[in-house]
């Protein structure tokens, strides 16, 4: 049976990635970003889709959208953007930007939208693993995707006794448009996080096919890759030796700056 699913950030990256997946299991997918018309990338795309243009941090864009959508299967919140730099040289326009988008967007849209969902529904949030372990210089995002895991396990606690399941993802780094959205105020930062981004062989197709298995089996935080997992696990389990990795990765960056 054909699910209704809407994907924020859903014209590059994993959004995108998620989009196809689901239009190639036959289900009819809603792609939502801040262009006014589908680029390129979407208007390609094969199976049942509409587009909507949707700004996360726009109230009357999500209010837009609730008129048009009826009701849905799946929500997945993934619209977000990275940003580098250490605390003393990230302002205060850049933490309330990052804010807005990747913590209040994903507010916005579970407050218009999980009223659309019923019995069986789900509810998708798109983190990171800097939300699970916090490696220095990348204060402003570690908090937002912090704050977008303990939104999910909030939601999951409350969601679930009406049938609706919670599910974040946390990979890793993986090649996606965000290296695109890298805006911070240390451009040193930045340009790390774009080097690790090209370098690593982890792809958003893999990460979607990943995730969306978690998503069906209604896991609540979704690892996508063995990295993720692993960081996550030692930060649990083996807590000193993290918190050792993290100040030594703290000191050659600190050298480095």
């Amino acid at each position: 049976m054909s699910r209704h699913i809407l994907i924020t950030g859903a014209a590059s990256g994993l959004g995108l990635a998620l989009a196809r997946e689901y239009l190639a299991a036959g289900d009819q997918v809603i792609l939502t970003d801040v262009h006014a018309e589908a680029p390129p990338a979407v208007s390609g795309l094969s199976g049942h889709w509409s587009y909507l243009k949707l700004d996360v941090t726009d109230d009357d864009d999500w209010a837009a959208a609730v008129r048009v959508v009826d009701s849905l299967d799946i929500l997945i919140n993934n619209a977000g953007i990275a940003v580098g730099g250490r605390l003393d040289s990230t302002s205060m326009e850049t933490w309330k930007r990052i804010v807005d988008i990747n913590l209040l967007g994903v507010v916005r849209g579970c407050k218009a939208m999980v009223p659309k969902l019923g019995r069986g529904g789900r509810v998708v949030i798109t983190a990171s693993a800097a939300g699970l372990v916090h490696a220095p210089h990348m204060g402003a995002y570690n908090a937002t995707k912090a704050a977008a895991v303990a939104l999910a396990e909030t939601l999951d606690a409350e969601l679930r006794p009406r049938g609706i399941s919670t599910s974040v993802i946390c990979p890793l780094f993986f090649r996606s448009g965000l290296a695109d959205s890298l805006s911070g105020d240390d451009p040193q930062a930045d340009q790390a996080a774009r080097t690790l981004l090209a370098k690593t062989p982890l792809t958003s197709e893999k990460v979607a096919a990943r995730s969306i298995r978690g998503i069906s089996a209604r896991r609540l935080v979704i690892t996508p890759d063995a990295l993720s997992t692993l960081t996550w696990y030692s930060k649990r389990f083996s807590r000193i030796p993290y918190l050792a990795g993290t100040r030594l990765i703290g000191r050659v960056a600190d050298r480095r700056s």
